[in-house]
């Protein structure tokens, strides 16, 4: 636990660089506004969000489990279950937690105003994965910070938590197109490009399912599951109706005051998927 930094830093990047030289040798989909715009907006969003989490999160996940492992306290510890049971547990657990929590920021109007900073992006690659508006960066820390505290998940768990929520995060949202004899069974376990797209899709009953980031069986198991969009992956129009125009898409000062922007259509009710 020592050097948790280090071992997220290095498969963050390796999974970035290697997402990124994917998509530029088998791109899926062009990108309508331009790579080097939207890469630099995006990853000066997340540089934003890493700034603020550095200014105001009172300790990291990984040091709030070790505590409370030191003093066996948490719901896990009520029941006499083996430690790489509880780790496994953990992980799980807080997939689901953060599949819930991401349709919470679908259907709850002041969130949505924060998450859709993520949705306005007109086209998403690696980068997509990592533009989140840095007041929903911090709320979402401290949502894992009370279930960490809660559930008393061991450092273990929030270590490789945090990695695959991660790595997961650009991979599904890579410009990259699996083949289908890959591609259709895999998504049975972990989310892929495909199904993630039709997620960021402009017709709202499409944006409204496909919540998972890492695990695919909790949209299954929760009737949010969308197989096929009413386009084709090649021709789903992506993005948000109201935000397609360039300068809302590169400028960074634009995407940190648009949860604060008065705008049309910036709620979005939370309805069955129509199969």
């Amino acid at each position: 636990m020592a050097h948790e930094h280090y071992y997220r830093l290095g498969i963050f990047l390796g999974m970035l660089l290697l997402m990124m030289l994917w998509e530029a040798l088998a791109p899926a989909r062009r990108d309508p506004v331009g790579r080097s715009w939207r890469w630099r907006t995006n990853l000066l969003l997340m540089v934003s969000g890493t700034l603020l989490m550095r200014l105001l999160a009172p300790i990291s996940l990984v040091a709030l489990a070790q505590v409370n492992q030191q003093q066996s306290f948490g719901l896990w510890y009520l029941f006499a279950m083996p430690y790489w049971l509880m780790v496994l547990v953990s992980v799980l657990f807080l997939d689901m937690a953060i599949y819930w929590q991401h349709r919470l920021f679908h259907r709850v109007p002041l969130l949505w105003r924060l998450h859709q900073v993520h949705h306005a992006d007109p086209h998403i690659d690696s980068t997509s994965g990592l533009r989140f508006h840095p007041l929903e960066i911090l709320l979402s820390y401290f949502i894992k910070l009370l279930l960490v505290f809660l559930l008393g998940v061991p450092a273990l768990a929030v270590l490789l938590f945090e990695i695959i929520l991660n790595a997961s995060a650009i991979f599904n949202h890579s410009n990259i197109r699996l083949p289908a004899m890959i591609e259709r069974p895999l998504r049975w376990f972990i989310v892929t490009q495909q199904m993630h797209r039709i997620h960021h899709s402009q017709r709202v009953v499409e944006t409204n399912s496909n919540y998972g980031f890492n695990l695919s069986v909790w949209d299954r198991l929760f009737g949010s599951y969308c197989e096929k969009a009413r386009k084709s992956d090649a021709q789903l129009d992506i993005g948000l109706v109201q935000y397609l125009k360039p300068e809302q898409n590169t400028g960074l000062a634009f995407l940190l005051s648009l949860p604060f922007r008065r705008v049309k259509d910036t709620t979005r009710n939370d309805k069955p998927v129509k199969k």
